[in-house]
């Protein structure tokens, strides 16, 4: 029995980068073995077990067999003969498929070291395009890693290419495809995301609202910005959103399983920016009609996360319009309805009186400007 640290805390120490997450393989072994010492099991489909100490990952080496398309549709063998590099064969990236023994030997069977000197995301093996999944973890991979100058390597976008003309990309369900998109958000470049599956054709099954040029260049843009404000999830997703039609946000956003408050940002992102375009000076009613439609008396925090996003999405001789409505919002929000019904109103009368008194805030506002 043999333990070894894989993977991505073997490539980050070996870039100087900080460990964040430590893996493990173990050969030799068999899950009896590892109960007995004290580890607890919590792999389902493969022997995954947890440090009784530590609590960090100790996996038994395996290797996969391919039996159908999409993500899923792999066999799973694990037994005390499998070695080392049929383990680390199995995965996606050279720079991804190094191990550390326990005495401080680096085992690098595939050339990880070489292309991370050469700044490359190489595939291990043909076994890549099983995966189709591991496109969008290269994307991912390539934004995480950009700021230090990696790029795809040519044999792999190639492949990456071929296996989305054979229709590999289309079996991907919608949660995992989410779940990458999600992370690559938040990567250290997250624009090269998205340009690295536009540049293998991937982004025209997964968003093909973007895969226009000037529409992908103004997603593009909005994004980074988003990324450079330091935003939300939410934020970032309304931001890459912001060039489309409404209803393609909102479709687009809905078939990616988008969480709620992605899909609600992106819509009134989208249905917003036409109106802002649109406004000449701060006419109340106007501004008053904005606030409303986002339900700014409610949701003061998303209204902030909306107007970081619009910061993103309109160029700049409309970005003075944004601050109308930041000054039309604070103008109006101390309107209280307990002072209205203190004088006589209530019902739909309550209602009439609290626009009323918010579009007499936001004129006199105006005027003082």
């Amino acid at each position: 029995m043999k333990t070894y640290l894989v993977g991505g805390a073997v490539r980050d120490e070996l870039l100087g980068l900080p460990v964040k997450d430590r893996d493990w393989v173990v050969t030799g072994a068999t899950p009896e073995e590892m109960l007995q010492r004290g580890f607890k099991q919590v792999g389902a489909d493969f022997p995954v077990f947890l440090h009784p100490k530590s609590r960090e990952e100790y996996a038994l080496a395996r290797t996969e067999r391919k039996q159908g398309r999409g993500y899923h549709g792999f066999t799973v063998y694990s037994a005390p003969d499998v070695t080392l590099e049929a383990d680390l064969k199995r995965r996606d990236l050279t720079i991804n498929a190094m191990a550390k023994s326990t005495a401080g030997e680096i085992v690098d069977p595939f050339g990880g070291r070489d292309d991370l000197r050469g700044r490359k995301l190489r595939h291990v093996s043909e076994a890549f395009a099983e995966d189709p999944l591991r496109i969008l973890r290269t994307a991912r991979f390539a934004a995480r890693l950009q700021p230090q100058g990696f790029s795809v390597a040519d044999s792999t976008m190639a492949l990456m290419r071929q296996m989305v003309d054979d229709g590999e990309v289309d079996h991907l369900v919608p949660e995992r495809v989410w779940q990458e998109i999600q992370r690559a958000l938040h990567e250290n470049e997250p624009g090269t995301f998205f340009e690295v599956l536009r540049d293998c054709g991937a982004l025209a099954t997964i968003i093909p609202e973007l895969e226009q040029g000037d529409t992908f260049s103004a997603a593009i843009g909005a994004l980074r910005c988003a990324h450079r404000g330091n935003s939300g999830t939410d934020t970032r997703f309304a931001a890459l959103m912001s060039p489309l039609k409404p209803a393609e946000a909102v479709n687009r956003a809905a078939q990616l399983k988008a969480p709620n408050g992605c899909q609600d940002l992106a819509r009134l992102t989208t249905s917003l920016i036409p109106q802002i375009r649109a406004m000449k000076a701060g006419k109340a009613e106007t501004l008053l009609g904005v606030l409303d439609e986002a339900d700014v008396w409610r949701r003061s925090d998303r209204f902030a996360e909306l107007l970081s996003a619009l910061k993103c999405a309109l160029p700049d001789p409309e970005q003075v319009k944004l601050g109308w409505l930041e000054s039309a919002q604070h103008a109006a929000t101390g309107v209280q309805a307990k002072t209205l019904m203190e004088q006589g109103f209530k019902g739909k009368e309550l209602g009439e009186a609290i626009r009323n008194e918010r579009l007499r805030r936001i004129s006199a506002l105006n005027q003082t400007q």
